[in-house]
């Protein structure tokens, strides 16, 4: 094989590689501002993250300049079903969540003498909706107008008089769900908080504390916060499983595919050489279309079809370009050899994006297996003689002919 043979290769390289960081750029700025656009339209339809306090129970002493006495609730028995129900926008998907809550408190006048006990819950979220909504105090249900975000009503309650107060609501939320004491609520008394869950994924967002105890129900999870007596407690909350959004995925695979293209002319530039394969740079530059058209076919495909179909199907018919190719210029043999290059580079390579945090060391250890079979099966090849210049040949001048 000659020198300048290798620097065409290169070149063509090179030249994909350019392609390939103008489809990622594009895919980029695809996926942002699809992003900025349909967020907002989600949250319009789902709402947002939400953070449901702990109820402000309180009542105003008249001896010290009215200033409000917080009480603590003497029990709380709460539960929530939350159904995962992610939706796809463009090249995203989001988080979005149904969450069904309940919950029972026990509220009592700690003071000796009869008070006006007022019981304040803010919402979880603003300009969201709240199906089967319901704010009962003790056999009332309340009337009052939602107000500053919350809703607040009274009671009077005598001297060590008891309360049920129950809350209950059904709505729509986007990532996360959070039930926060808030920063007043420095202790909290029989505290239960049972949530159930249509998936296993569990996760817990950062400042929330992990559950007491946890179980399979069904194809969910069943999971119980059981704090007797607790000062300081953390949040408890929940965050939706995550799901691929197909847009970065095809940028990260985008970006990192020359790296493949790279491994895969390597094998089969050494191949080639020891098996006296000559393949031209015209070839290797079909071979580089046929490798990109696996990372433009599946960029598009994403947006029609669900992200493994479209990634399946571009990567089959990448193989197809390249390996039928082959089989016509090179053989049959020297296709086999290149099918099975292909895939572990082009689709296994890409298919590791799929698994956060596997894609570094999958291409590590795929480029020191690389290494190790080419030196292997190299080791006793005469490079000397590959890369040989082919000896000049001399044309020899032929004798004028005579004329008669």
């Amino acid at each position: 094989m000659k020198v300048s043979r290798l620097f065409a290769i290169l070149f063509i390289v090179a030249g994909t590689t350019v392609a390939w960081l103008v489809l990622g750029s594009a895919l980029t700025m695809r996926t942002q501002k699809s992003g900025v656009r349909l967020e907002k339209l989600v949250e319009g339809n789902w709402g947002v993250p939400m953070r449901q306090l702990h109820p402000e129970v309180y009542y105003v002493s008249p001896t010290a300049a009215n200033v409000r006495r917080g009480i603590h609730p003497d029990s709380s028995d709460i539960k929530v079903d939350l159904e995962s129900d992610e939706k796809k926008k463009g090249l995203l998907w989001y988080r979005t969540y149904r969450v069904a809550f309940e919950a029972k408190y026990l509220v009592k006048n700690p003071t000796p003498i009869t008070q006006t006990i007022y019981i304040s819950f803010k919402f979880p979220a603003q300009d969201v909706r709240y199906d089967q909504f319901s704010f009962v105090l003790g056999e009332k249900r309340s009337d009052k107008a939602p107000r500053d975000g919350g809703i607040t009503d009274a009671v009077i309650l005598k001297p060590g008089e008891e309360l049920p107060v129950e809350l209950t609501y059904m709505a729509t939320g986007l990532d996360d769900w959070i039930y926060s004491f808030g920063k007043d609520h420095s202790r909290v008394r029989n505290f239960k908080l049972a949530m159930t869950t249509n998936f296993t994924d569990i996760d817990f967002p950062a400042g929330t504390e992990s559950p007491t105890l946890r179980e399979w129900a069904g194809s969910g999870m069943l999971l119980n916060w059981d704090y007797k007596d607790v000062i300081g407690a953390s949040a408890v909350g929940m965050a939706m499983p995550a799901v691929t959004n197909p847009g970065p995925v095809a940028t990260r695979m985008t970006f990192f595919a020359p790296v493949s293209l790279l491994f895969f002319f390597s094998v089969i530039v050494i191949l080639g050489a020891v098996k006296k394969v000559d393949l031209h740079p015209m070839n290797y530059f079909f071979l580089a279309a046929a490798c990109f058209a696996f990372q433009l076919l599946f960029s598009y495909l994403v947006d029609l079809i669900p992200v493994v179909v479209a990634f399946v199907l571009s990567a089959i018919i990448s193989l197809l370009l390249v390996n039928t190719y082959l089989a016509r210029v090179a053989g049959a043999r020297f296709a086999r050899v290149s099918l099975v290059a292909q895939f572990a580079y082009m689709v296994l390579f890409s298919a590791s994006f799929f698994f956060e945090g596997l894609t570094g060391i999958t291409i590590t250890v795929g480029a020191i297996v690389t290494l190790a079979i080419l030196m292997a099966f190299t080791a006793k090849v005469d490079w000397n003689e590959v890369f040989k210049k082919a000896p000049k040949t001399v044309k020899t001048p032929q004798p004028p002919s005579l004329v008669t």
